[in-house]
């Protein structure tokens, strides 16, 4: 679900972008890359706005929470569902420098009015076969802002130079794969003698 999440935003983006007039420039990719391509190619990461996955954590206040279903009259036990948080950088790599301002401006201008995510209020090409079979889907997307000392952290280890950037926690991504570690009949019955206080 993490890939399905970050193409379904970098989309999203791109349609606001296309909508206000300005070119759809937002591309998934490691800007760790950037520096890495030959002269003689060419950079798709070249007059951008690179999307990249820099982080990944699990959202501890759910991490215990139990995991089963009802079928056929037997409770299927599962593995706890994985809730992910996921920190995604929007780099802008502009020819010029005020239209990685610009862009990044409007990126932040785009999550201010939408950071709730669902099926029923994102529209995506299901064409690409990876995002087909998404069916229910559940996310937000906040600014997340770094102290000084983090975002030369950042830098330093993309191993790049710094480029006009926004961090976004996106909020909570559920991993789970279909498969039980157990059975167990229903409880239907409690079999026994209720006792009052006197009796006992």
């Amino acid at each position: 679900m993490i890939y399905e999440v970050i193409q379904i935003i970098a989309e999203q983006v791109n349609n606001y972008l296309d909508e206000i007039g300005l070119e759809k420039s937002v591309v998934p990719e490691n800007i760790a890359f950037l520096e890495s391509h030959n002269d003689d190619m060419e950079n798709p990461l070249e007059d951008s706005v690179i999307l990249t996955l820099i982080n990944i954590d699990e959202e501890s206040t759910l991490k215990n929470f139990p995991n089963h279903t009802v079928k056929n009259d037997k409770t299927i036990y599962q593995n706890s569902i994985i809730n992910l948080n996921l920190y995604l950088l929007f780099s802008a790599n502009r020819d010029k420098y005020i239209n990685s301002l610009n862009d990044i401006s409007k990126i932040i201008a785009f999550f201010q009015g939408k950071k709730l995510f669902t099926q029923a209020n994102t529209i995506f090409n299901r064409n690409n076969v990876a995002m087909s079979n998404i069916d229910n889907f559940k996310f937000t997307v906040e600014l997340y802002t770094p102290t000084f000392e983090e975002l030369n952290y950042i830098w330093g280890t993309l191993g790049g130079k710094q480029l006009p950037s926004a961090l976004y926690k996106v909020s909570m991504i559920q991993i789970e794969r279909n498969i039980a570690q157990g059975e167990g009949q229903l409880i239907s019955k409690v079999k026994g003698v209720t006792k009052t206080k006197d009796q006992s």
